[in-house]
């Protein structure tokens, strides 16, 4: 399977190169059509022209209209396409280190950290606002990544040592979740579970405001760094005689990712599969050049969360599936298709 190859980006052709900017475009009409029409359709439908005299904060003559159009349903659908955007980066980029089609954050053990992190804080300390809560998942999360680095550190690390010893950590890291969960206070206990099954349902402007900063800073350095991670793609002794400085630069990547998946994760949960599958798509659409991928990579991962939670919200209306379910619907057959496919091409 094409996907599942990391060949070497300088062997990318122009033509493929040149497909990276009308790629795009698609996606980011796709991904604006179906926040759209998610802000069109629920419980309570809102005509094309009262949504856009809203949104230019024009009075409609019902009150309501700007209560669940700006309040309710802007700042998720928002949300949504921001987690997707940092969790899909952030995928991207920790396949590119380990040079493994099959790792993302949560397989690899940054979500686990990121998580224990954040239910620490649930559970624990419910009186600390909730402002603090992108803070300390990105602190579980670069711990983590810390831990993990250190752990497998051997005159140097190396892509499958970072992965088995992040598996490791992420099933001891799941373990304590589980220990705060079984021992907390069954109402923050509660809280802690709808937030860990995924979920952009109830976010408010405030959460957005809070997860910007975060992609403002991180996702242009990952795009700095695309022709870094292109060099390290081609083998640590490659890279090296290319002038690259590998560990710093593993490192620095790693923090990036950290960085991006634990924001996302303190924002909307433990939405899983995204990191995984984005990053397939991506390099189906454009090939493997991290610098054509990750822009392309950032935009699927929104519209595959934002179309998540469109789905969550309306197949079993008025009940409505966290956006975690449904990416985890997708997201683990699919896992098993390519887990399958890798072992039959010899990456596995």
């Amino acid at each position: 399977m094409k996907s599942l190859v990391f060949r070497s980006p300088l062997g990318i052709s122009l033509r493929v190169q040149r497909r990276v900017p009308s790629v795009l475009l698609i996606l980011t009409i796709i991904t604006l059509a179906a926040m759209v029409i998610n802000t069109l359709v629920g419980e309570y439908p809102t005509p094309p022209l009262i949504v856009i005299k809203t949104v230019l904060g024009i009075d409609t003559g019902n009150p309501d209209y700007a209560f669940v159009i700006n309040t309710l349903r802007l700042p998720r659908i928002i949300t949504a396409c921001l987690v997707g955007m940092a969790l899909a980066i952030s995928g991207t980029i920790m396949q590119g280190i380990t040079r493994n089609p099959l790792a993302d954050p949560g397989i690899i053990g940054v979500n686990a950290g990121a998580s224990l992190a954040a239910v620490s804080l649930i559970v624990l300390l419910p009186s600390v606002p909730v402002g603090f809560l992108p803070l300390s998942a990105f602190g579980g999360a670069l711990l983590t990544s810390i831990l993990i680095y250190f752990l497998s550190w051997d005159r140097g690390t190396h892509p499958i040592r970072l992965i088995l010893i992040g598996v490791g950590i992420s099933a001891v890291a799941g373990a304590f979740t589980s220990l705060m969960i079984t021992f907390g206070n069954i109402y923050d206990v509660s809280q802690a579970l709808v937030w860990l099954a995924g979920s952009v349902y109830g976010r408010t402007w405030e959460q957005v405001f809070s997860l910007l900063p975060w992609l403002a800073v991180f996702i242009p350095l990952s795009l700095i760094l695309a022709p870094q991670l292109n060099a390290l793609n081609l083998g640590d002794d490659i890279a090296k005689g290319l002038g690259s400085r590998v560990e710093w630069q593993r490192s620095l990547l790693l923090l990036i990712s950290a960085a991006l998946s634990g924001s996302a994760i303190a924002t909307a949960g433990t939405i899983g599969f995204v990191g995984l599958i984005a990053p397939h798509i991506g390099r189906q659409l454009v090939g493997g050049n991290h610098q054509g991928l990750m822009p392309v990579t950032g935009m699927i991962g929104a519209m595959i969360v934002v179309l998540s939670d469109f789905v969550g919200r309306t197949i079993f209306a008025p009940i409505e599936l966290p956006c975690g379910i449904v990416t985890a619907v997708i997201g683990a057959p699919y896992f098993v298709y390519l887990l399958i496919q890798s072992r039959k091409t010899g990456n596995g």
